[in-house]
């Protein structure tokens, strides 16, 4: 899930944006009380139009759009294509009014004050700029809008998260490594950071709270999620039949400690952050 960013776009628009399409229902399943941490904070104050940072195959957008109805409407940006082509395929075939726009939110032109809330899960830890990237998103919130996001705290915090690389590096020595401190899924798991990268780009009231939250995933669908996701994806494809084939066999071994009948189980340990839209920077 970490890349550097000249090759985050590449990935999210190449095998790691197709990955998320195929394990959608798995991820959407295993993210689901996260989704509910956003959806029911936000439509709470019945927002005219929200934004999704970081909107995937598009489960946040739909849930908001759904939960808001004809009253107000919900638009999710992403930059791979292939998760912004399937999030517009499924609300198509759940006739839900969202809409979607394949872009950088770091740097992508949305029109001024138009969004009452900005919402996110899991997708902003990637900014090659997170402040510039705030203070673009401050420019499209109205005053006092609402800002809500789900982050990753640290890798510690997450055992699960790194399980399959763990286990795989004794045997796979070129396994790229995690880039502490910059974009990537660990990246906002300093509360203080983030807090400063918030203020400096136009949001106030700021709040970090930790949250630990369940998540589910069959056992039957863990060998494609580890093989298709995160560090292990990137050089899966690369590997001969026999050295993958002990890849797969060492890695699943080691998630066997999450292992509950039919399921896995494991807590993911986030940050629930809220903020607000300062009036007194809405011209930066």
């Amino acid at each position: 899930m970490d890349a550097t960013p000249e090759t985050y776009g590449d990935r999210w628009n190449g095998p790691g944006g197709h990955a998320w399409v195929e394990l959608q229902p798995v991820l959407d399943g295993m993210f689901r009380r996260l989704e509910a941490l956003l959806v029911d904070a936000v439509s709470a104050e019945r927002p005219g139009r929200v934004l999704d940072v970081g909107c995937g195959t598009g489960g946040v957008t739909l849930a908001v759009a759904g939960r808001l109805g004809p009253a107000g409407s919900c638009v999710g940006v992403d930059i791979s294509e292939p998760l912004v082509t399937a999030a517009r395929e499924r609300a198509e075939r759940e006739g839900t009014p969202a809409s979607f726009i394949r872009a950088d939110a770091q740097d992508h032109p949305f029109e001024p004050a138009v969004f009452d809330a900005v919402v996110s899960r899991f997708g902003v830890m990637f900014f090659s700029d997170p402040v510039r990237a705030f203070a673009n998103l401050r420019r499209a919130a109205t005053d006092d809008a609402r800002l809500r996001l789900v982050a990753w705290r640290g890798s510690e915090e997450n055992p699960f998260m790194t399980t399959a690389e763990r286990a795989a590096a004794p045997l796979l020595p070129d396994l790229p490594p995690r880039s502490p401190g910059g974009p990537g899924q660990f990246a906002f798991a300093d509360a203080d950071r983030v807090h400063r990268i918030l203020a400096e780009s136009g949001w106030s009231g700021i709040g970090i709270r930790p949250a630990d939250v369940e998540c589910v995933l069959p056992e039957a669908a863990l060998e494609r999620y580890f093989t298709r996701l995160g560090p292990l994806s990137q050089v899966m494809g690369e590997l001969d039949g026999p050295t993958r084939r002990r890849v797969v066999e060492k890695v699943r071994a080691a998630f066997d400690t999450f292992v509950q009948g039919p399921d896995i189980r494991f807590t993911a340990a986030c940050w629930v952050i809220d903020a607000r839209a300062s009036s007194a920077l809405a011209g930066r």
